[in-house]
Formats: C-alpha cells, sequence, structure tokens
C-alpha cells in the first residue's frame, strides 16, 4: 500500500520527533549538571568544550530520525523490520539512560557499564537496518563512531574521578 506525500512528510516528521525528543529528555539530565557536577570533574585533555554537544547531538539524532523514517516507511508488518524499528527503539531509551546515570545520578562507572550496552545495541541496529536498507544503516555510522568518542571519553573521566 503506498502512503499519500502528506503521510509520508507526517512520518518524516514523527521519525525526527521521536529522536529529538530522546535528546531533549537526555538533556533535562543534562543541563542542570553541566555547570554544578560537571564542571568540578576532572577531565581527560582530549574532552570537547562543552558548546560542541549540543549541535553534535541535535545531528546525530537528526540522522537517527531520518534513518528511522527509512525503515518505518517500509511497513512495519514485516518481522524483520518490526524487530529493526523495536530494537531503533531500545537503544533510543539506553541512550537517555546513559544521560540519566551519567548527569542525573552522577555515576560515571554506572554510565560506562552502560554505554556498553548502547554501543552493542547500536551496532546491532546499524546491522539490521543495513539488511533493510543500506543507506539507513550508513545513516547511523556517524552516530556509533560519537558513541565510541562517549565510551571512550565516560571511562577516562570514571577513572580520573575515582
Amino acid at each position: 500500500m503506498r502512503r499519500s506525500k502528506t503521510n509520508e512528510i507526517l512520518l518524516l516528521f514523527a521519525s525526527i520527533i521521536i529522536c529529538q525528543l530522546a535528546g531533549i529528555i537526555g538533556s533535562l539530565f543534562t543541563t542542570s549538571s553541566i555547570p554544578r557536577w560537571y564542571a568540578n570533574t576532572n577531565k581527560p585533555s582530549f574532552n570537547p568544550p562543552n558548546w560542541i554537544f549540543a549541535p553534535v547531538w541535535t545531528t546525530l539524532f537528526l540522522l537517527m530520525g531520518i534513518s528511522l523514517y527509512l525503515i518505518w516507511r517500509r511497513s512495519l508488518k514485516e518481522k524483520g523490520i518490526k524487530i529493526a524499528f523495536t530494537v531503533f527503539l531500545f537503544q533510543l531509551v539506553l541512550n537517555v539512560l546513559w544521560s540519566f546515570l551519567f548527569f542525573g545520578l552522577q555515576s560515571p562507572f554506572a554510565a560506562f557499564i552502560e554505554i556498553i550496552f548502547l554501543w552493542i545495541t547500536i551496532l546491532i541496529t546499524i546491522i539490521l537496518f543495513f539488511r533493510i536498507y543500506w543507506v539507513a544503516g550508513v545513516m547511523l555510522i556517524p552516530y556509533i563512531l560519537w558513541v565510541s568518542f562517549a565510551s571512550v571519553l565516560n571511562f577516562a573521566i570514571w577513572r580520573l574521578n575515582l
């Protein structure tokens, strides 16, 4: 069944909004901790300036939304697509959970353990998306690269603040 142009646009919009909402929810834990707790933590020399995180994450959530749209538009009635969609939503929850653990609970160790599961889930999502539509999988590569960097940064912050 073919969707109308309006329905396609609404689906794209919904996909992007879902991902951006995850970012907004995560930022609720982050914003208040940056000037207080995070500002007082020891950070490695490769720690980026704070201003870089918002535009990077906004861009990544946009790419994630477009990637989700490319999968979602195919039809959730197909088992493989439904599984890929579900795994994607699970990694989105893990993404928000990381912000809660790291900034909300101020626990770099718990966040580091969790980010390993997030990274694995992102990889699984990329593989599943790639099998359905390779462009959707490729669009998630910047995300896993950033989370790889974030994992190293998270580990270093944990170790420097023992």
